[in-house]
């Protein structure tokens, strides 16, 4: 094994207690949104709270929330830009947020040493909020897993599609397979109640316990909620526009949980 793998391959070393990674198995599930809502919601309890976009080929975080930053994360990889250099404020939600770079390719095609090298610089920078939520890319490539991997909760993102709760189980699997010590929790969204949303759950927890002797705990249902399209396309953060939405009460009693 050689350094950059060995370097990919220690998550446990470089624990970061402060690190929510949210990931998905696929894309389509909404983890984006949910993402910088929960960000949203985390600063609106008086915590200093950093998004970092982690998926370069699909980032879209600044689109959804109508930012045009200055440096994004394709300068810090191309540029050698410290990561802090792409810090941009979202004064509206009162967080920060490191931007990808959509189109610019993805972690994956990055070489194993660089992209351990962006981790630690990640937990490096982490010391300076309170939380840091990280949205990964889509998939279970080793690059998502190197970025997930030092994070002290990881939060699934779940719908009651077959294709989301089939890639969910398997990034599940690979997490836990990867390392013993890691607890992915699921979160459901877009379920149509709370009784779906629980239905969806069992679903994957029935799966993970029979093949692979673990039971993901819930941590959330996020119903769906059509002002959540609306606030997208408005290019603002839902929790701004429809605070008292069903979609928005999920958001802040899994930001709630998370305090906790």
């Amino acid at each position: 094994m050689n350094e950059a793998t060995a370097n990919m391959n220690a998550p446990a070393l470089l624990a970061c207690p402060n690190m929510i990674a949210i990931a998905s198995g696929k894309g389509g599930v909404g983890k984006t949104w949910l993402a910088a809502t929960l960000c949203h919601a985390l600063a609106k309890s008086g915590a200093r709270v950093l998004l970092f976009d982690g998926d370069l080929g699909l980032a879209n975080v600044d689109i959804q929330l109508g930012l045009t930053p200055e440096k994004d994360l394709g300068a810090v990889i191309e540029d050698r830009m410290p990561l802090a250099g792409a810090v941009t404020p979202f004064r509206e939600g009162d967080f920060d947020i490191v931007a990808g770079r959509s189109g610019s390719g993805n972690l994956a095609s990055l070489p194993a040493q660089r992209v351990a090298e962006l981790r630690n610089d990640l937990i490096k920078l982490a010391a300076a909020y309170d939380k840091v939520v990280v949205d990964l890319g889509a998939g279970i490539d080793r690059a998502v897993r190197v970025m997930a991997g030092p994070a002290a909760r990881v939060l699934v993102i779940v719908t009651d599609e077959p294709t989301s709760l089939t890639d969910a189980y398997a990034f599940i699997k690979v997490t836990v397979k990867a390392n013993p010590a890691a607890a992915p929790c699921v979160v459901v969204n877009m379920a149509a109640n709370a009784a779906d949303g629980h239905k969806t759950y069992e679903t994957i927890q029935t799966v993970c316990r029979k093949f692979l002797d673990y039971d993901p705990p819930l941590w959330g249902v996020v119903r769906r909620d059509a002002r959540v399209r609306d606030a997208i396309r408005a290019q603002t953060s839902l929790l701004t526009r429809y605070p008292g939405c069903a979609a928005a009460a999920d958001i802040e009693a899994l930001a709630n949980r998370i305090l906790e």
